[in-house]
């Protein structure tokens, strides 16, 4: 075959494959959608496998996450921010902007988050008191209480102990609870983290009574974490369907093996 022909020929064959792909292609695009959802920190650890999980049985919906403290989400969400979901750390968030019609569904409890104690080193838990105490630690990674629910629960539980005003010159704040528990394994003796960040592949090496323990659930308020849809998501059914899926039995089972407490 003469080469200029064959040129030709290749060229046709290749565009015919163009024309045959793109409408597959163009079908594909207009048949998948993607949700902007704003999630409190301490979820970062599981939200990985609750997206596998509803991608199973949504595979044309994109999950888009931005993780955050609560307080400066629901700060984002109050100026526009354009998230159609609210995985809060706690209610007092989520109500606020169902008081405010911001959301559009009333707050419900997803899932009850818990505190733990985490050291890089080894530590004696048997007193948390006299560990906290101790001149062996001098620096203690909370999240800030004034914008973070783990934070908050965090100050309750020195209280409850009586030990606050002898521990506070210690206390080093992070923004969020993921901060918390970096801040943990670089530059503090030991840290009030979420119980669900040591359920994490890369937190292994921690071992449960060497390197932590979780903190007596009586000293702070049950963190009932909310969740919510917002105006942006109204009407959505790619929202409501991840919603639905947050509230089902298999995502409080995924909750669970990441530490959390469901009802």
């Amino acid at each position: 075959m003469h080469l200029s022909l064959y040129n030709k020929k290749h060229k046709g064959i290749t565009m015919i494959k163009k024309l045959i792909l793109f409408p597959i292609l163009l079908t594909s695009s207009l048949f998948s959608s993607s949700i902007n959802i704003a999630v409190a920190a301490n979820v970062s650890y599981a939200i990985d496998e609750l997206k596998a999980a509803f991608k199973k049985e949504h595979p044309d919906v994109n999950v888009q996450v931005t993780l955050g403290s609560s307080g400066k989400l629901t700060a984002q969400i109050k100026n526009g921010a354009p998230y159609t979901l609210f995985m809060a750390a706690n209610m007092k968030y989520p109500e606020a902007l169902y008081s405010d019609k911001i959301a559009t569904t009333k707050p419900i409890v997803y899932a009850q988050g818990a505190l733990a104690y985490l050291s890089k080193k080894e530590r004696d838990f048997l007193s948390e008191k006299s560990l906290l105490e101790s001149d062996t630690i001098n620096k203690i990674a909370i999240a800030n209480p004034k914008t973070a629910p783990y934070g908050k629960a965090a100050v309750e539980a020195f209280e409850y102990m009586g030990i606050l005003k002898k521990i506070e010159s210690k206390l080093v704040y992070a923004e969020s609870i993921s901060q918390t528990v970096a801040y943990t394994i670089t530059a503090t003796d030991i840290g009030l983290i979420a119980k669900s960040s040591l359920y994490s592949p890369k937190m292994k090496a921690y071992k449960e009574g060497v390197n932590w323990i979780a903190v007596n659930p009586t000293t702070y308020t049950p963190i009932n974490q909310g969740i919510v849809i917002l105006k942006a998501g109204e009407k959505n059914k790619d929202v409501q369907a991840f919603y639905d899926f947050i509230l089902s039995a298999e995502a409080k089972k995924i909750f669970e093996r990441f530490g959390y407490v469901v009802k």
